[in-house]
């Protein structure tokens, strides 16, 4: 009769219940940074890859990383059946299956938001089951299971490398193989802001990570019983808690030095390179080491963000190859520089020091590798990306039937900031000279476009080509005689299809109205259901309120 040890049982466990809990973390996190037209999708990427994680990792993964194979693989064992109570003396192997699922479906949910707004479901699906049957599990057998790299003396307590370096990395190579979001780069190749929506809920899915990484790396102990045990949870709370807390300091205070205010967005994701970054170390390093790993992963996540925006082109909407990938790397890296038992500024040379970096560079190649080859195969096949129609409707209502997510309530469908599936600024031509001339006798038109808010930004600049600079703009709910688009909520069409549309109101004179029109219906019509309404209306007068002047005079611009 096998007697475990129930501290040690419920620790672990406990671990697991924290660590799936940031399932929840992350989706928040990338639908606040993310438009609200992909909100379903995001939400149902990170449900599935979770339940796809689970099933893979059961049936071949837990095998391939912990079975008894060589140095480079681990067993084929399928449906777990094989004896694994040497990994667990003191607590049930089902206990230690659950805590690993959890850490799996962690590395491949983080692919999830590197790659958001314009990856086909059915393509994630397929990339997340390798992620979490094959690939994942292979690397993490170098380092926890047994393998060459653990040989060798690589620490990576938690998960730096094998968890979060193999997401980041796997996000980075499949947002590069997948192209950016449309809108993301002008014609130049400058990098366009494309704000998310909500940022509170990006702070609660950051505040939910924060606080379910107290599992992620205390309960990695796996043993709760004893002085040494309560000794090394005590510190592991410590040093996880000041890296994020200091690295979410740095980049506050550097980003308030750069831009005149402190930034709230990487400040959020400086809280997670920090706890990224210590997640290596975070059982070998003292509470200063931590401070040092925290400051240092702030400022490569700044530098790395950047980087990847600006100079590679690479669109990750919520910088996962920065948190994951680069803090990854560089807290395992120093974590050969500032461990306390061999570290190198504590004596122990540069040979701790290069097997940490090896450990980096090691499983980095066989991500990207590995990863390239499946994003190829999918992109070959069923095609990685969605349509560039569908990715401006959003995949909500593309791959879901979901119209918006907040029924009942106005939505404004996405940031307005798309311009042009080629970047570049509509071209109309200018109104005859004779239209021009005669619109002089002050004939005074009110245009008004109903229309899908995603092509505001295409229509304001169609407009403003033609001459037009002013309008008043409203968001609205509606739909026409065809009573919108069918939406679907647990299978059942939702009866009331109002959707979310804007309302552009423009009183013209100058420039003629079919110029106005004819501009409107180039950008707006696909063809399709809800490409929206023109409605033209004789004006009697406008009145300018400053000044006072009426009719054509009012429409003109004065000091």
């Amino acid at each position: 009769m096998e007697l475990y040890s129930s501290v040690d049982t419920i620790w672990v466990l406990l671990g697991a219940i924290l660590v799936f809990f940031m399932q929840a973390g992350f989706t928040m996190v990338e639908i606040g940074f993310n438009r609200n037209k992909n909100t379903g999708n995001l939400v149902m990427k990170n449900v599935i890859d979770f339940c796809i994680g689970s099933v893979a990792f059961w049936f071949i993964g837990f095998g391939l990383m912990f079975g008894d194979g060589n140095g480079f693989i681990g067993a084929l064992d399928f449906f777990w059946r094989g004896d694994y109570r040497a990994l667990t003396p003191t607590f049930p192997p089902a206990a230690f299956l659950i805590f690993q699922t959890v850490f799996c479906a962690t590395s491949a949910t983080i692919i999830s938001g590197g790659m958001a707004e314009r990856t086909k479901f059915s393509a994630y699906c397929l990339y997340s089951l390798a992620m979490s049957m094959l690939i994942y599990p292979i690397s993490g057998h170098w380092i926890w299971g047994g393998g060459w790299l653990s040989k060798l003396g690589f620490h990576d307590f938690a998960g730096s490398t094998a968890v979060h370096l193999a997401g980041g990395v796997a996000a980075i190579v499949g947002a590069k193989i997948l192209g950016a979001r449309i809108g993301k780069y002008d014609a130049k190749g400058n990098s366009r802001a494309i704000p998310g929506q909500s940022l509170a809920m990006g702070a609660l899915g950051v505040f939910i990570l924060w606080f379910a990484w107290f599992g992620f790396n205390g309960c990695s102990t796996v043993s709760a019983t004893g002085d040494a045990s309560l000794l090394a949870m005590s510190s592991i709370m410590v040093t996880t808690n000041l890296s994020a807390a200091v690295a979410a300091l740095t980049c506050m205070i550097v980003t308030w030095l750069r831009f005149g205010r402190p930034d709230v967005s990487m400040t959020l994701n400086g809280a997670l390179g920090g706890l990224v970054g210590i997640t290596a170390g975070c059982d070998v390093v003292s509470p200063a080491g931590a401070a040092v790993i925290g400051l240092v992963s702030g400022l490569v996540l700044i530098w790395g963000i950047d980087f990847v925006d600006q100079k590679l082109k690479i669109d990750d909407p919520v910088g996962a190859f920065g948190v994951h990938g680069l803090c990854g790397a560089v807290g395992t890296i120093l974590t050969g520089a500032l461990a306390l038992d061999g570290g190198l500024f504590y004596g122990g040379g540069f040979n701790f020091l290069g097997i940490q970096t090896l450990g980096v560079v090691s499983v980095a190649i066989w991500v990207a590798a590995a990863m390239s080859v499946v994003y190829l195969v999918i992109n070959a096949t069923i095609g990685l990306r969605v349509s560039p129609s569908e990715e401006i409707m959003g995949l909500d209502i593309e791959e879901h039937g979901i119209a918006t997510d907040y029924p009942g309530f106005m939505s404004d469908g996405g940031h307005i900031g798309i311009i042009g599936l080629n970047g570049e600024a509509p071209s109309y031509p200018d109104a005859p000279a004779g239209e021009a001339k005669a619109a002089a006798g002050r004939k005074l038109t009110k245009v008004e476009i109903i229309t899908r808010p995603e092509k505001f930004a295409e229509l304001k600049i169609a407009l403003h080509a033609v001459g037009i600079t002013g309008m008043t703009v409203t968001k609205v709910m509606g739909c026409g005689v065809q009573r919108g688009i069918s939406e679907y909520y647990r299978g059942i069409e939702v009866a009331a299809n109002m959707l979310p549309k804007i309302c552009v109101e423009i009183v013209v004179s100058k420039v003629p109205t079919r110029v106005v029109v004819d501009a409107a219906k180039k950008v707006l019509h696909t063809g399709r259901i809800g490409d929206g309404k023109i409605f033209v209306y004789d004006v009697e007068n406008v009145i300018k309120v400053r000044t006072g002047e009426e009719g054509y005079d009012a429409l003109q611009y004065t000091n």
